[in-house]
């Protein structure tokens, strides 16, 4: 994709929508002095740009059972293998986030598990099973903060 153009008004609807994917389209357009109407056609043309490509809701992990989170650091045998192990990870539902990556790492992804022990059966069971060189995995005390990608006016 491309790098998008924006006016002020995308984004200020870029900027709402990041604190809050579920604001409702009038209240951003009361806070932009438009119509709703003028919101929904600039959200509509950003999702088909694909500058949006989605809202979610965060579940807490802990809340829904999953108590541990997972970096691991993937070392492939063969860089050949690249999309056949990644095609069999986006098969593991507890992995939630896969990066190709510079550095030592071929491949970088997230996991949330029920607990260590779990962590242990889909590192054994299943990440290693698909014939790595080998793995490098660093486990999460504490999210200290997530936030939203900063949207800021670069046209200056």
């Amino acid at each position: 994709m491309h790098r998008q153009t924006f006016d002020s008004l995308d984004l200020t609807i870029l900027k709402s929508l990041s604190g809050n994917a579920r604001k409702p389209y009038l209240e951003i357009a009361r806070e932009c002095g438009v119509s709703g109407a003028a919101i929904h056609q600039r959200i509509q043309r950003m999702y088909a740009a694909g500058v949006i490509t989605g809202a979610e809701s965060n579940i807490c992990p802990e809340a829904v059972g999953y108590e541990t989170c997972a970096y691991v650091g993937i070392f492939l045998n063969d860089p050949a293998q690249f999309q056949s192990v990644v095609d069999s990870l986006e098969e593991i539902p507890e992995i939630v986030e896969c990066h190709f990556t510079t550095g030592q790492y071929d491949i970088f992804i997230k996991i949330f598990a029920r607990n260590n022990d779990h962590l242990l059966d889909i590192l054994q069971n299943q990440i290693q099973a698909l014939g790595l060189a080998r793995t490098e995995t660093l486990i999460s005390f504490k999210q200290v903060f997530k936030r939203p990608l900063p949207i800021q006016d670069y046209r200056d």
